[in-house]
């Protein structure tokens, strides 16, 4: 079973319906010993950093979260559930899990392209994915496969060892990060079409072996 982590973030209904037409057993859960027995973990979401965190920490979800990872169980984090996973985010401000050392930034202002247009910001809808390292969670992934973001900041781990790809949007930045067990993406996956829904089977085939 893949345990879809509620703390009450939007879009978790989205990856749910993505998992099951996929085929996969999954379950929006906050219980800790539902999450701790599933066979892998999700940490979706959208908001904001700092709300995030708060209701982490109410639900007593955060020591979860920490021991999915320490335990070594396949562990995907998405969107908000991307950027949390860093030490802290410069949104509220907020000190977060702490799993991959690193922070969430905000895009600078102003964000301009390549031929000096002024950038909006969040960074909203279709973008492509450079990859720096193979993974088997993006296996199959093409270089013209493009994904859907929705975001105004961007993950920045603290050693370069952690991006497994990287985005550009004004600047580039690391759309994939990774460290062991545990893989994060920018981007919605469950929003992305074909190539979306391959990340996804592949994680959920995934042994959390980065080789």
């Amino acid at each position: 079973m893949i345990a879809i982590i509620d703390y009450k973030a939007g879009n978790l209904r989205s990856v749910e319906r993505a998992l099951k037409k996929l085929g996969f057993d999954c379950r929006i859960t906050l219980d800790r010993e539902e999450i701790l027995a599933s066979d892998r973990v999700i940490f979706p979401g959208v908001g904001a950093a700092g709300k995030a965190m708060a209701d982490l920490r109410h639900l007593d979800l955060d020591g979860v979260l920490k021991q999915v990872f320490e335990n070594g169980k396949p562990f995907l984090g998405i969107c908000i559930g991307a950027q949390i996973i860093l030490d802290r985010s410069e949104e509220d401000h907020v000190h977060c899990l702490g799993l991959i050392p690193g922070e969430a930034k905000a895009f600078p202002v102003p964000l301009m392209s390549g031929d000096k247009e002024r950038l909006k910001i969040p960074h909203m809808g279709w973008n492509g994915l450079r990859l720096i390292k193979r993974h088997p969670v993006l296996s199959g992934i093409k270089p013209e496969d493009e994904f859907y973001f929705v975001h105004s900041y961007y993950l920045m781990p603290a050693s370069d060892s952690d991006v497994i790809g990287t985005t550009d949007y004004g600047i580039r930045f690391p759309s994939v990060i990774g460290n062991r067990n545990l893989i994060a993406m920018q981007f919605h996956l469950e929003k992305s079409g074909a190539p979306g829904l391959k990340i996804l089977k592949n994680f959920c085939d995934w042994d959390g072996q980065t080789c």
